[in-house]
């Protein structure tokens, strides 16, 4: 089985040209995390004279200190650290998503033409920090997995047109539980499709360290000293974000930044870190990736959506015990706000769905 990996490459030119080393992101990102440059070699996997050499090196380019050693006080980054820190983080978390759909495809259409393709299982899914760690985890059991991150709406989308094996999509718990879950029926109807528990994740809102802006709730966001940055049309978060708004009656066009778009969670939460915007709306676990703090909102059920004829296949059975697991729990218990306690377990689509629309109706 053929697995492709494309990665952008960065070129500054100034008076001479350099290819970028994206091993100064993650330096640089340790330093920040750290304080320490010892400490930050070892978390980057390199050694302590090489990441010297790649600070020295790249100071030397710009001209300008990226670090400044401290007497007593460790390392910190300078202004321009932090902004070329900054820089690369937001392109890794704008980027990696579709560059990683990408080389799915270019891999999958590769793979067709080998007879000795191994076992696979294409998944459209909802950006999620669990998905994208299944692949490690169903690889020593020989299950090749071609991840691509979709919108809930359009990923249920492809799984109908039978683009896809699995598609993952997400649903709140609470007073839009049913609301949210007649919009999926609509693109999953009853009888042909089962669905999967997969994991609880907690929404809510991500800001800046120490939440400067005292963000408390959706009526926040409307503010002229708040800026936000939202999620694309047709992802499952967004739309729960517009039924968060029209249940509580705000007019959107007061908030600013309500179309200033970001295909997944990390990327959002790059921007508050940046300091480009005030607030977004996502996963605990990527506020706890950028040392950011959190306002919890509700929390959701993340499901993998399956036809029935296909439930029993051995690739769709494999990714059950993976779920079942204890690589799966491991990966569970290691990212912030989310849980797995029934994941693997198989459900009938009608005993999920149509029941939610069933309450919203009543």
């Amino acid at each position: 089985m053929i697995r492709i990996d494309i990665r952008p490459v960065w070129r500054f030119r100034s008076e001479t040209e350099k290819e970028f080393d994206f091993m100064l992101i993650a330096l640089l990102e340790a330093i920040k995390r750290t304080g320490k440059l010892t400490r930050s070699a070892e978390q980057a996997g390199i050694s302590y004279r090489h990441a010297w050499n790649l600070i020295e090196q790249w100071q030397e380019f710009f001209g300008a200190p990226l670090v400044v050693m401290k007497q007593g006080r460790g390392t910190e980054l300078t202004a321009l650290g932090a902004n070329l820190l900054w820089a690369g983080q937001r392109a890794r978390e704008r980027l990696a998503p579709e560059l990683d759909n990408l080389a799915s495809e270019f891999a999958s259409a590769l793979n067709a033409s080998l007879s000795d393709a191994s076992a696979g299982l294409a998944i459209h899914a909802s950006h999620d920090f669990a998905i994208a760690g299944l692949r490690d985890i169903t690889a020593p059991a020989g299950l090749s997995l071609d991840v691509q991150y979709r919108g809930s709406f359009d990923a249920l989308a492809a799984l109908r047109r039978g683009e896809c094996d699995v598609a993952g999509f997400h649903l709140p718990e609470g007073p839009l539980n049913a609301l949210t879950a007649r919009r999926y029926a609509e693109c999953l109807p009853p009888g042909a499709y089962c669905l999967v528990d997969f994991a609880t994740r907690t929404q809510g809102f991500i800001v800046g360290a120490g939440n400067p802006k005292r963000i408390r709730g959706i009526a926040d966001l409307t503010r002229p000293d708040v800026r936000m940055v939202n999620r694309q049309r047709g992802s499952g978060t967004r739309a729960l974000l517009e039924f968060m708004i029209s249940h509580e009656a705000i007019d959107r066009a007061l908030i600013r930044g309500y179309d200033t778009e970001e295909i997944t969670h990390a990327a959002v939460a790059a921007l508050i870190a940046g300091k480009q915007a005030d607030v977004g709306f996502g996963v605990q676990a990527a506020a706890a990736q950028y040392h950011l703090d959190f306002v919890p909102y509700c929390t959701e059920r993340y499901y993998l959506a399956c036809s029935e004829e296909r439930i029993d296949a051995p690739p769709v059975r494999a990714l059950l015990e993976a779920l079942r697991g204890p690589a799966f729990r491991d990966l569970i218990a290691s990212l912030p706000g989310y849980s797995s306690p029934d994941a693997g377990r198989v459900l009938k689509n009608s005993d999920v769905l149509a029941t939610m629309t069933a309450e919203a109706v009543d």
